[in-house]
């Protein structure tokens, strides 16, 4: 599977993200209201960020998200490892848009971009959410993404934090609110 292709939607372009995409990506990034119930709840400083965006450089499968209308980033997503967490699936995550797109239904846009592509080549997609992110643990249940029983327990701004995952499968995306 190619991990960074250009995915076009009605509002949305997500493109590969280049080391040239820092200043303005950053200047999302650096709105503390983003990250205020993440998990990475300091990503909005600078040296955070930084290591944030060049681990993604340096992963691959990274998206500068574009709005449409203005040719502005307006956030960021990627796609895991191939397989990493276990056979026949992928994970999407490392998402974030600028606070004026929350709602509206980019969320959803983006996302099924991504597994439209994916699952293409993969059974399911999962995707790592902080236990206590109501936020995106709500945008997950509106997007069709069912809580499963795995759990992980990563360091986030010093202290262990509970993640949960959730998944969406081939078969629910052909039938679920993304599909």
């Amino acid at each position: 599977m190619d991990r960074q292709p250009v995915l076009e939607g009605s509002r949305l372009t997500l493109r590969p993200l280049v080391p040239d995409d820092w200043e303005a990506l950053f200047a999302v990034a650096s709105d503390r209201e983003i990250w205020a119930v993440h998990p990475s709840h300091d990503r909005w400083q600078e040296p955070v960020f930084r290591q944030f965006f060049d681990e993604a450089l340096v992963g691959g499968g990274a998206f500068a998200i574009i709005d449409k209308a203005s040719g502005k980033i307006v956030g960021s997503t990627r796609y895991g490892a191939p397989e990493a967490e276990g056979p026949g699936e992928i994970e999407i995550g490392w998402s974030f848009l600028a606070r004026e797109y929350w709602g509206g239904g980019y969320n959803a846009e983006f996302k099924r971009l991504l597994l439209a592509h994916a699952l293409q080549h993969f059974d399911r997609a999962i995707f790592q959410v902080g236990a206590d992110n109501v936020i995106s643990r709500r945008a997950m249940a509106n997007i069709g993404g069912v809580l499963t029983d795995r759990t992980r327990r990563y360091e986030r701004g010093g202290v262990m934090v509970d993640h949960v995952i959730f998944e969406i499968t081939r078969e629910s995306f052909a039938q679920g609110p993304l599909g």
